[in-house]
This record gives C-alpha cells, structure tokens and sequence, in this order.
C-alpha cells in the first residue's frame, strides 16, 4: 500500500500514514487548493470574527494621526513564522492608513533577530495595531513550531489537533502550517460518533450492539469519506471495523472509518492493529490514537503504537507564544 504525502503550506513532504490520504486535513477548507494564502469565505468570516473581538478588547482603532513613521517586527526567539492571513486582513480592513511589507513566507522558520516585517503609516495608528498584530503573529506562530516539533519527533505517524482550541480556525490554521492535520473544523464538518452518543442511543437499540448500530445508521452517501467513531477497547475496534467493511462492501464503497482509539496508550493501540490485520479488516479503518498523549511519549507511538495519527489539544493549547518585538524607526 503506497504510503500518502500530504505537503504543507512550507512545501515539505510529511508521511502521514498507511491507508490513502487521511481526511483529518481540511485544510482545503481554509484557502484554495493553490496554496495561494487566500482564504476562503469560512476562514476569513472567523478571522473577521476574532479581529473585531480582539481589537475591541484593545479599544484600538485606525486613528490617523500623527506623523508618517516605520516600524520592524523582529523575532525574539527561533521557530515557525505564522499569522501572515490574518495580520494582512488586519491591516487592510481595520488600518487602511497603514501598509505592510512581508520579508518572510508563512512558515518559513526565522533565528532570534531576523526581520519578519515593516509597518508603515501614521504614529498613532502603528502604535495602536501593534500590540493585537503581536499577539496573533506570537500565538499562531508557537502553535506552529510546536506542531513542527511534535511532528518530526512522531515519525511517520500524524499529527492532528482537536476541537479543543482557544482560537478556533486561526489556532487549526497554526497547526496546518507547522505541518500537522487540522482535524474537524467543526462539530458539523464530519461526523463524529462519541462514547456519549453510544450511551444515549443504547436505549433506542434492544439487544443489538450500539456501535454496530450507529455505523449502520450512517448516511454513508453524506458521510463515507469522513467518519469517526470513538472506541475503548479492541473489541469496540473489531466491531466498529467489521460493521463497516460489510456496509461499504454492499454498497462498493472503499473509503474507511476513523476508529478513536480513546485512552488506550501505545500498547494496546499495537494490540489492536494486530488484530485487526490478523481479521482482514484492517484496510477498512484509519487508527487514530487519542486522549492523554504527552510529548514525551511520542517515540512509543512512533515505534509501537501501530496507529495512523495521533490526535491531541497539546499542540494548540500548551504551545506558548513565539515573541517578537516591534520597533519604531524614522518616516
């Protein structure tokens, strides 16, 4: 089986994993498949949203006022650059009076005191967007770089986020370009079946099986090619992978189900794996390990988890910031 390249937005090759191109990159949804840098309509209405909070947190505003002055942003520390979309968007819809050059590419990795841009405009203006620019260019861009390293430590096995973010599609955005998988961007961007959902339906179900009757409630002309249903043990696994298999052999479908593999640590993941192989059926899932993964555990999931990825909230909610710094110079 040919093993999937997904290229991140550097241009670097990662491999994610052993069965066709993983569905937990969406970041096609973010901007165009170009890699243009544009966003698309979902994108740029979340960024809007988080710019108008944040900027009214800061009560900054365009003034124009003020002599004409410039102004460099500069690295205080190695790493990812990241922000790139939304600072544009910053500065041409809420600073029109400003302009912004770029000496860096989003995610291109910079050393402590390399220019990563300028800012030119009027004194007020550039002092009042400076401290919402820094903030968003500090957070995206230690997202970043923690992914980047989360992601070279695992090997071949992927990286993705989860739902748990504190900036939603700019945190998910961070994540893409430090090259790991942005996962869902939503809870209605694939269908996700919980441990919760189980319980809740276990009593519609009598005596059948409820995993075996959610997946065989799936709408699987709406929902085959991004399905994920959460599991605890190897049992759940089997069941949830054989169910699948029949319906999607019926109906000639290839696409797999995600099994969450939740809690279970490296070794019962690899347990797993075995015996799924062992049943014919591991072709028809993608294992996706979960919940409690730290990063110093990463080479025993690399070596011996027998998952496709790992999914964890640690690369966006535990990151810190990369700092820069602005500094103000002549007109």
């Amino acid at each position: 089986m040919t093993l999937p390249e997904t290229r991140t937005i550097q241009g670097g090759v990662s491999i994610r994993g052993v069965v066709g191109t993983l569905p937990h990159d969406r970041s096609h949804l973010l901007i165009g498949s170009d890699n243009s840098e544009i966003p698309t309509d979902l994108f740029r209405e979340s960024i809007m949203r988080w710019l108008n909070a944040l900027l009214s947190d800061d009560q900054a505003s365009d003034i124009g006022h003020g002599e004409m002055v410039g102004s460099k942003v500069f690295a205080k520390g190695g790493g990812l650059v990241c922000g790139k979309i939304p600072i544009c968007i910053l500065i041409e819809d809420f600073f029109p009076s400003c302009s912004i050059d770029w000496f860096v590419d989003e995610g291109a990795r910079v050393s402590v005191g390399d220019v990563v841009l300028s800012l030119r405009g009027p004194s007020t203006s550039v002092l009042s967007c400076e401290r919402v620019l820094l903030n968003i260019l500090g957070r995206m861009s230690g997202i970043a770089t923690l992914t980047s390293e989360w992601v070279r430590e695992a090997g071949g096995v992927g990286i993705a986020c989860t739902r748990k973010t504190s900036w939603g599609l700019l945190d998910k955005w961070a994540v893409h370009v430090g090259g790991g998988l942005t996962h869902r961007l939503s809870r209605s961007d694939a269908l996700m079946i919980k441990e919760n959902d189980l319980k809740v339906n276990s009593s519609d179900i009598g005596s059948g099986h409820p995993i075996s009757s959610a997946i065989s409630s799936v709408d699987m002309d709406a929902n085959a090619t991004f399905t994920v249903i959460e599991v605890q043990d190897s049992s759940q696994a089997i069941v949830a992978a054989r169910e699948w298999s029949e319906i999607q052999k019926s109906r000639n479908g290839t696409e797999p189900i995600v099994i969450l593999l939740d809690n279970m640590g490296p070794s019962a993941c690899s347990s797993t794996d075995e015996e799924l192989k062992s049943l014919g059926l591991r072709d028809w899932c993608i294992l996706e390990g979960s919940g409690g993964i730290k990063r110093e555990d990463l080479g025993s999931w690399a070596s011996d988890g027998g998952v496709d990825l790992i999914s964890s909230s640690e690369v966006n909610m535990n990151s810190g910031i990369l700092d820069y710094s602005m500094l103000m110079g002549g007109s």
